[in-house]
């Protein structure tokens, strides 16, 4: 599969970003796609929080399954064929997990290695067609509130982000700085396989 004919879901403006300078097609479909899923066949695009320690920040991944947080299989296909990209399992979060525990106990349970808000939502839409993500957070470096700096439409929130920075202002710097080298990450291989 190629990236033409298909559009990059982004949950938030900082991904839509990206997405459009590597000329995809693109909606915003915010947090665990409460802005709604596009018509059409999509691409799951943006960054994803590992659930083990195997995963560093900015691999950047391919999924071949997603499940729910039972283990339930909602979505199964080839991978995309993103050069450099790893092959894994995403699990679908209805919310943010960033506690390493959690993290470790629905690896466990569901087999996932990575874990978003909107796969889950594309999926049971019928409209997955892959998921192309970079790693931004990992249970060793966690988000420190960078989630907070988040509206549920995908776009920023400039109260919370200023909550969250002057509670743990080195660690949320560190994980902006993170989030922001998954997104380039991201960039550069989605330009590997757009046409």
């Amino acid at each position: 599969m190629d990236a033409d004919g298909v559009t990059f879901a982004c949950a938030t403006t900082a991904e839509l970003r990206v997405a459009r300078r590597v000329g995809a097609r693109t909606a915003l479909v915010g947090l665990g796609a409460s802005n709604g899923v596009p018509d059409g066949p999509v691409v799951s695009f943006g960054i994803a929080g590992a659930l083990h320690d195997e995963l560093p920040i900015g691999t950047v991944l391919d999924a071949t399954r997603v499940v729910d947080a039972e283990g339930t299989v909602l979505w199964e296909g080839q991978p995309l064929g993103v050069p450099g990209a790893k092959a894994v399992t995403m699990l679908a979060a209805d919310d943010v997990v960033d506690d390493a525990a959690e993290r470790q106990r629905l690896h466990e349970l569901t087999g996932a290695d990575a874990v978003d808000m909107e796969s889950g939502r594309l999926a049971r839409a019928g409209s997955l067609q892959g998921v192309l993500r970079a790693i931004s957070d990992t249970p060793e470096r966690p988000l420190n509130g960078v989630a907070e700096s988040l509206t549920l439409a995908g776009t920023t929130n400039w109260s919370g982000l200023a909550r969250a920075f002057v509670r743990q202002p080195r660690g949320f710097i560190r994980a902006a700085a993170d989030a922001m080298r998954a997104l380039d990450r991201l960039g550069d291989a989605a330009k590997r396989w757009s046409p």
